[in-house]
């Protein structure tokens, strides 16, 4: 039997990218999956198709987790559908590179809303259902630079700083129900970029990593797996460096 068979995992941004390697690697472990995206349709289409390929189960919902009333609604069809959830992964984020005097007020609360209250309202939302999960789980995709910083990126990294925060604040607050929370810091992952965030990011030709490549969204996933699943239960309130070895805390 694998090892996540009967739980139920909700990943945002499930789209593409790591989100869609997360919610890959979830279901191949056995899990259930919600994909959710705030547009991409077709692009939760796919992945919930390469689940379906792969003998899985996922349900794709197309939510707002900026909103507060769009959040209760993608948590109370997760309840609909599946009648549980043990595992949310907050990995949706906007990282565009705006040159700090050039950020205005309206992008650095757009961003905030995304990456940090997104997160948020998430896992508040959830949180009576994973209480309720012999085994909950919350796993926060974070960035690189909220640890190095970076140029043109002061409203993305005080967002993603402010989600490790989080992380840590909710891992003492859950503790008592039994759900661990830890959060991923990706660096220099091999991802195809669209919309506003298309270009390259401008602190990517400035490092290298010590393994001399960049890594793959499947190894983010397979440690998001390896924090949710049952080998993960004693780890909580952590934040886990993905990235070569590029940073070294």
């Amino acid at each position: 039997m694998k090892e996540m068979t009967g739980r139920v995992a909700l990943v945002t941004g499930a789209a593409r990218n790591i989100g869609r390697a997360i919610a890959l690697d979830l279901a191949a472990a056995g899990a259930a999956v919600v994909l959710v995206a705030r547009t991409d349709r077709a692009g939760l289409d796919e992945t919930a198709a390469l689940i379906a390929d792969a003998g899985g189960r996922a349900e794709v919902i197309l939510a707002d987790i900026t909103n507060e009333d769009s959040v209760r609604e993608m948590v109370a069809r997760t309840k609909a559908v599946f009648g549980k959830l043990d595992i949310l992964v907050n990995n949706a984020a906007l990282r565009a590179e705006v040159e700090f005097q050039d950020i205005t007020l309206a992008q650095w609360r757009e961003v905030f809303a995304v990456n940090l209250e997104g997160a948020f309202l998430s896992s508040q939302a959830a949180l009576s259902m994973l209480s309720e999960s012999d085994a909950g789980a919350i796993v926060n995709i974070g960035g690189l630079t909220a640890y190095t910083g970076a140029r043109n990126r002061a409203h993305v990294i005080a967002s993603k700083a402010g989600l490790d925060g989080l992380t840590k604040a909710l891992a003492q607050d859950l503790a008592p129900r039994g759900i661990t929370v830890n959060l991923i810091a990706p660096g220099l992952i091999d991802t195809a970029r669209a919309g506003r965030s298309a270009a390259e990011p401008e602190h990517h030709k400035h490092h290298a990593t010590l393994l001399g490549r960049r890594g793959r969204p499947e190894e983010v996933a397979a440690m998001v797996r390896h924090l949710a699943g049952p080998n993960g239960r004693y780890i909580t309130g952590q934040t886990i460096h993905v990235n070569g070895g590029l940073y070294l805390p």
